[in-house]
């Protein structure tokens, strides 16, 4: 039973030692890691325990807790100790299972196990995990310490997280104040409070303000972006109570004034409502139905809005005919759905073309249209899906000018269709010999029009529907004229001369696809043939013959006709090298520069760098802060979270007798970010001496 408590001990020890290492480390990690991150990336303090989380879970891939038990005890103190002689495994057993000789080996090894340094290394281990924990708690203190980062100004939502975690400074007339923001009706929020002058609220929002001062104040006004100043009245008679509201339609950000003391500017950022969000999964954008397909389209999309879909319908748009006599029909197409404000939304619908009146040859035009809460409507890329003509197709019109791809092959495939529903219709009177007799042999027409159109690929026997050259006649049997010796005659047995059909160089590439396409289609056709399945053949004839006709239409050459006349040339004249009547085009142009903003605030820059030691300003070089503040302000409305520090350090380097670096090189970022890069100018090229030489050669030729 000693034995046994031992062990048992040892077990406890060694699990123990390690979760201590692992959670020295992975907390460790988490204090180094989500400093860092916090530091650099202004992220929340969620990033700590995550870290931990996932230092843990690998600490415990690698160390598995729950495989220690008392067997791994056993066998580590026989591998560890060698004065065991590997007899530990009996310490497990009882007392009165063991034999004498196991007695005896028990009462010799019992006084043998290790008291101290039994788990070996487990010193270091503790060592290394509590090192861990030093250098994180360490990285957390030295990152404290260390001033806070300034942003980038350019960088929006960086400056956005610091204005929500920043104190704001608070005049000190100010005891208690709340902003109590009211969302609009199409967000379906509630409303909410607040003890934080910074405003971040939906568009069309309500903000109302109630403050209470420690005193009275004679004058409380409130400043919007610097233009426009409300006097508020005060809501009793002490003057300590003041109350306003606000709707917020765009971004901005305002100060409080009370008694001519001024409050810091706070920022106003909106949360834009953006439309629904529209994404058609099927079908695709072109969709073509040939012959034998059914004549419907299943449609399905994906919508999304931010705070919640009221409408979506599909707008169809059918067009019939052809030339000038096309006519356009509109129709409206609801979803079986129901949206109830819905945010997600997963929209199915099965259109019937026969049923929106739609017939060979007409095309539908369509796009989904939707409405979210607010009011905005969006809408979808417009999709098309066209029903194939057979009149069409068989037609020839059209095709008896310009440059005509195989014309004579072309005629071929529409007379094997016309053959093919002759005999679908005269099935009923012939005999089951005469008709399969007939298919075979529309069969057979079908693989001498495939193999004529493989030429044009480099395919050269019917094995070859898209470049297969297994199947060539090299079997090394002599012909029976072959003359001994003959050279030419050897290698021609031997090499392999024909084209390859994915070295033809007969068409473009995209041509070459579709011809393969045909390729593809005529042999589905003859393979149905040759199976007496002529029903079955026609839609790939079909197919084939609209890709066929769709090569035609594509390698036509037209030639636009036009009413320009040009100056005949005279004969005498050409080459003459006389060019002293053609003279460089010249106009003058006036530019009036209108706006100086950017030669201002370049201007300001270079004032700014050479205030970097600390010189003050003087009094014309405070006018052109003021200048540059303007140009600063009308930035701050448009992006608060980006130029409102920026202002707030113009601000205070006009009152400032000695700038500090700080400020400077805050709004020195923000003005290069408002000038922005600029464009390259084009510039004049320059000719080299010998070019001139050649010109001046050129031009006085004559004379010479």
């Amino acid at each position: 039973m000693g034995g046994r408590k031992y062990i048992q001990y040892l077990k406890m020890r060694w699990i123990t030692i390690l979760l201590v290492q692992g959670i020295c480390i992975s907390l460790g990690l988490a204090l180094l890691v989500g400093s860092v991150f916090h530091y650099f990336f202004m992220l929340a303090n969620w990033i700590y325990f995550t870290v931990f989380i996932l230092s843990a879970f690998i600490f415990l891939y690698f160390r598995p807790l729950w495989k220690i038990n008392e067997t791994e005890v056993v066998r580590y103190l026989d591998n560890h100790f060698p004065q065991l002689e590997d007899s530990c495994a009996l310490l497990l057993r009882s007392s009165d299972g063991l034999s004498v000789l196991e007695s005896l080996q028990v009462s010799k090894i019992f006084p043998q196990l290790p008291k101290n340094q039994v788990i070996i290394g487990s010193g270091k281990k503790l060592a290394i995990g509590l090192g861990c924990l030093v250098v994180g708690i360490s990285s957390l203190l030295a990152f404290y310490n260390i001033p806070a980062r300034s942003l980038p100004i350019s960088s929006p939502r960086q400056a956005k997280s610091s204005h929500q975690q920043q104190i704001e400074n608070v005049l000190p007339q100010v005891a208690n104040y709340t902003l109590t923001i009211i969302p609009p009706v199409y967000t379906s929020k509630v409303s909410r409070s607040q003890k934080q002058f910074y405003v971040k609220a939906e568009v069309g929002a309500k903000v109302k303000w109630n403050l209470k001062t420690n005193k009275s104040i004679g004058a409380f006004y409130v400043i919007f972006n610097d233009t426009e100043k409300l006097k508020l009245n005060a809501v009793k008679g002490d003057s300590t109570q003041w109350a306003f509201s606000r709707k917020i339609e765009k971004q901005g950000f305002y100060q409080l004034e009370l008694d001519g003391v001024k409050s810091d500017l706070y920022p106003i950022d909106i949360i834009p409502d953006l439309p629904v969000s529209i994404k058609i999964i099927r079908p695709k954008s072109q969709t073509t139905i040939d012959i034998g397909q059914a004549q419907q389209i299943d449609l399905s999309a994906i919508l999304t809005d931010d705070y919640g879909i009221a409408e979506a319908f599909i707008s169809a748009t059918m067009a019939s005919g052809k030339g000038e006599s096309v006519s356009f029909t509109e129709k409206k197409l609801h979803f079986n759905a129901i949206f109830n404000r819905q945010r997600n939304l997963t929209l199915n619908k099965h259109i019937d073309l026969k049923n929106l009146g739609m017939k060979p040859g007409d095309e539908l035009y369509f796009f989904i249209h939707a409405k979210d809460n607010k009011g905005q409507q969006s809408r979808s890329d417009v999709y098309s899906v066209s029903i194939v003509d057979t009149a069409e197709l068989m037609s020839m019109a059209g095709m008896t000018s310009g440059v005509n791809l195989v014309p004579e092959y072309f005629r071929s495939e529409r007379q094997i269709i016309l053959d093919a529903e002759k005999l679908l219709a005269e099935k009923d009177k012939l005999s089951i010999a005469a008709f399969k007799t007939r298919s075979n042999d529309l069969g057979v027409d079908q693989k001498l029009l495939r193999l004529r159109y493989g030429q044009f690929l480099g395919e050269e026997n019917e094995t070859q529907i898209g470049g297969d050259h297994d199947e060539h006649d090299h079997d090394g049997h002599e012909e029976p004229n072959q003359k001994f010796g003959d050279v030419q005659a050897i290698m021609d047995k031997y090499a392999h001369k024909h084209d390859i059909a994915e070295d033809a160089t007969f068409f473009e590439p995209a041509i070459k696809t579709q011809l393969k396409a045909v390729l593809n289609e005529m042999w589905k056709a003859e393979l149905n043939l040759r199976t007496y399945k002529p029903q079955d053949a026609l839609p790939f004839a079909y197919k084939a013959l609209r890709l066929l006709k769709d090569l035609q239409q594509k390698s036509r050459a037209y030639v636009a006709k036009t009413t320009v006349k040009t100056t005949a040339l005279k004969a005498e004249k050409r080459l003459t090298g006389e060019l002293d009547k053609i003279t460089d085009p010249r106009q003058n142009l006036q530019f009036e520069v209108k706006d100086q903003v950017k030669d201002e605030l370049r201007l300001l820059l270079t004032l700014l760098n050479n205030h970097q030691n600390g010189k003050p300003f003087s009094a014309n070089e405070k006018a052109l802060l003021q200048i540059g503040e303007k140009q600063v302000i009308a930035a701050a409305v448009s992006h608060p979270e980006s130029y409102l520090a920026a202002l707030k350090s113009l601000r205070k380097l006009n009152n400032q007798t000695f700038p500090a670096a700080k400020d400077l090189n805050i709004v020195s970022r923000a003005i290069y970010t408002i000038i922005g890069k600029s464009a390259a100018k084009p510039q004049a090229g320059t000719t080299g001496s010998n070019q001139k030489l050649s010109n001046h050669y050129f031009n006085y030729l004559k004379k010479y």
